[in-house]
C-alpha cells in the first residue's frame, strides 16, 4: 500500500506543475524533480510527468476554448496536426533514448528553455529587423516544438511563449489559448506512446494527475488576471533554479 510520501508529493508537484502550464509554460520544472526525487530514472519521470499533465493542459486549454483562431495566417488545426506529428515522433524517439543518456541531455534542454523565455523578445526583435516570417515557418517551427514536447516537454510552454511572439506578434495575453492548447495536443501525442510502451511509473502518475487538474483550472482561471511580467518572472526564477539542479545532478 504506497505511504503519504507517493500520494502527496506528486500531488503537490501536479497542482503547481498544472498551474504553471496554464499561466506560461514550465509545468515540467516542479513535477520532473518530484518524480525523480521519488526514485523514478529520468526518462520514466519525464514520460510519467507528461502523462501526468496532459488533463491539467487538456483543462487549461478548454477553459480558454473561445479564444482560439488562427494564428499568425495558419489553421488552427493545421498547427495541431503537425503538433500531434511531431508529439509521437519525439516519445519515440524518448522511448528508445537510454536513460543514462537522457540525464545528461536532460540539463541543456532546460537550460535551451530558460535561454528560450530569457531572451525570446530581443532575438524577435532583431529577427524582426532582419528576416521575413510567414507561415510555412511557423508550421515547420510548430513540428519542432511537437518533436520537442513528445521527446522532452521540459519549457515547451516557455518555449512556445518565446516563438509565438518571435513569430506571430502575440503579446504573452493573446498567446495563453493557443499555447495551451498545442501543450495539450502534444502531451496527448507522447502519453499515447508512453502508455504502449510502459514507460510510465503509474503509481506515481494518477494522484499526480489530479493535482495537474486542479492546478491547471486554478492556472487559467488566474492568469486571466495576473499582468504579465509577474508571469514572466515567476517562470524565469522556477526554471533558473531547476536548470541549476540539473546540471549539478549530471556532472558534479
Amino acid at each position: 500500500m504506497p505511504d503519504a510520501w507517493t500520494i502527496l508529493l506528486p500531488a503537490a508537484a501536479g497542482l503547481v506543475g498544472g498551474a504553471m502550464n496554464a499561466l506560461a509554460g514550465g509545468g515540467t520544472f516542479a513535477t520532473l524533480p518530484a518524480l525523480i526525487a521519488m526514485g523514478l530514472p529520468a526518462n520514466t519521470a519525464n514520460a510519467t510527468s507528461n502523462v501526468a499533465l496532459l488533463p491539467g493542459a487538456a483543462t487549461s486549454a478548454w477553459a480558454f476554448r473561445d479564444e482560439l483562431g488562427p494564428l499568425g495566417g495558419v489553421p488552427i488545426w493545421l498547427l495541431a496536426a503537425v503538433t500531434f506529428a511531431g508529439g509521437i515522433a519525439g516519445s519515440l524517439l524518448l522511448a528508445w533514448t537510454p536513460a543514462s543518456t537522457f540525464d545528461v541531455v536532460v540539463p541543456w534542454l532546460l537550460l535551451f528553455a530558460f535561454l528560450a523565455i530569457a531572451f525570446g523578445r530581443q532575438a524577435g526583435d532583431w529577427l524582426a529587423r532582419h528576416a521575413t516570417i510567414g507561415p510555412r515557418t511557423l508550421v515547420a517551427v510548430q513540428t519542432v516544438l511537437g518533436i520537442y514536447g513528445g521527446y522532452f516537454g521540459g519549457g515547451l510552454g516557455l518555449v512556445t511563449t518565446a516563438v509565438y511572439g518571435l513569430l506571430a506578434g502575440l503579446s504573452p495575453r493573446a498567446m495563453f489559448a493557443p499555447r495551451v492548447t498545442m501543450l495539450a495536443v502534444s502531451n496527448l501525442a507522447a502519453a499515447l506512446v508512453f502508455a504502449a510502451t510502459g514507460l510510465v511509473a503509474w503509481a506515481a502518475c494518477l494522484p499526480m494527475i489530479a493535482g495537474a487538474v486542479a492546478g491547471g483550472w486554478a492556472g487559467a482561471r488566474l492568469g486571466k488576471r495576473l499582468p504579465a511580467r509577474a508571469v514572466r518572472w515567476w517562470t524565469l526564477a522556477v526554471t533558473g533554479a531547476t536548470t541549476l539542479v540539473f546540471f549539478r545532478r549530471a556532472y558534479l
